[in-house]
């Protein structure tokens, strides 16, 4: 059982090591090409320090998954399997080995998720953008004032003026289609008028028309010389 255990925290230290070389190899690397005369600019310094970013990132995950594992260390694991540990310790440890593999691989692939859906890359750029601006800016950073209603107010403000100018401008709009509504309901209704006094008209000069006639077709036939 000691042994197993001594062999398993060897096994782990190597890997520990391994990948401290080669997080050194890769910092050597990255040393070299930038000593190079001539190859130091403003784009490579801007990747050094996003690379630099995410190799700390790397090192805070790398970081919490080994504690994360600590936690699940043979001893607890033997504890929960009792029973299966007591019948075949050897068989058991192996399951653990399997199990820490499994574990450590699916958090490894998490990470790597994590860091292509949420656009770690270009997250860092705008982090490095937004401190090249405040270090150009003259202006001192905002503190708070140590009384919470003006600091809240003043986080409030600028968003509520923001709010009230939109909503300004939204009313000017609709104040202007309504104008222009009114102006089409107006000419609507003077179209109305009009064609309500073209048919009135049409009518008196109809019921002339028809009272002239009958006047003249009384005067040329008299009713009383008609024999039916």
């Amino acid at each position: 059982m000691e042994q197993s255990k001594v062999a398993t925290q060897k096994e782990s230290v190597n890997n520990t090591s391994v990948k401290d070389n080669t997080g050194e190899q890769t910092n050597i690397a990255k040393g070299d090409v930038s000593s190079k005369p001539g190859s130091v600019s403003k784009p490579s310094e801007e990747t050094e320090a996003r690379y630099n970013r995410l190799k700390l990132f790397d090192k805070v995950m790398q970081k919490s998954l080994e504690k994360f594992i600590d936690h699940a260390s043979f001893n607890r694991f033997a504890s929960t399997f009792r029973p299966l540990y007591k019948k075949n310790p050897q068989r058991m440890e192996n399951i653990h080995k399997q199990f820490i593999e499994e574990l450590r691989r699916t958090v490894q692939d998490d990470i790597s998720r994590l860091i292509e859906e949420g656009r770690l890359d270009f997250k860092l750029n705008e982090l490095d953008k937004l401190e090249r601006a405040a270090k150009n800016n003259p202006n001192d950073a905002w503190r708070p004032s140590g009384v919470p209603e003006q600091d809240f107010c003043s986080f409030l403000m600028p968003y509520y003026q923001k709010q009230e100018a939109y909503m300004k401008l939204e009313l000017k709009k609709i104040q202007a289609e309504n104008a222009a509504l009114a102006q089409k309901v107006q000419a609507g209704r003077e179209s109305i008028a009009q064609a309500e006094h073209r048919i009135s008209t049409a009518v008196e000069e109809w019921k002339a028309s028809v009272t002239e006639f009958e006047r003249l077709s009384s005067s040329l036939c008299p009713a009383d010389v008609i024999d039916v």
